[in-house]
């Protein structure tokens, strides 16, 4: 006599940009490349730049930057 038993069925996850509306924001921050400071992080790539800019008139030798770009993402599952 056999039991019962329990068939698995395979399941696939994906990773796709959280684009619901309750998602976090993507922000985005400058980091200078010389010296190490950044900016503050913002929902608008504007403030960033500006930053970067003013930064590299307090500091002409520093004119190497990196942005941060800080995006929200989720797994789903397929069947």
């Amino acid at each position: 006599m056999s039991g019962p038993k329990t068939i698995v069925k395979p399941m696939v996850w994906s990773l796709i940009p959280d684009c619901e509306p309750d998602a976090e924001s993507m922000t985005h921050a400058m980091q200078c490349a010389v010296c190490g400071d950044d900016s503050e992080s913002s929902d608008s790539v504007d403030l960033p730049q500006t930053w970067a800019l003013e930064h590299s008139g307090r500091n002409p030798s520093h004119h190497t930057y990196r942005e941060i770009i800080t995006r929200p993402w989720r797994t789903i599952m397929y069947g």
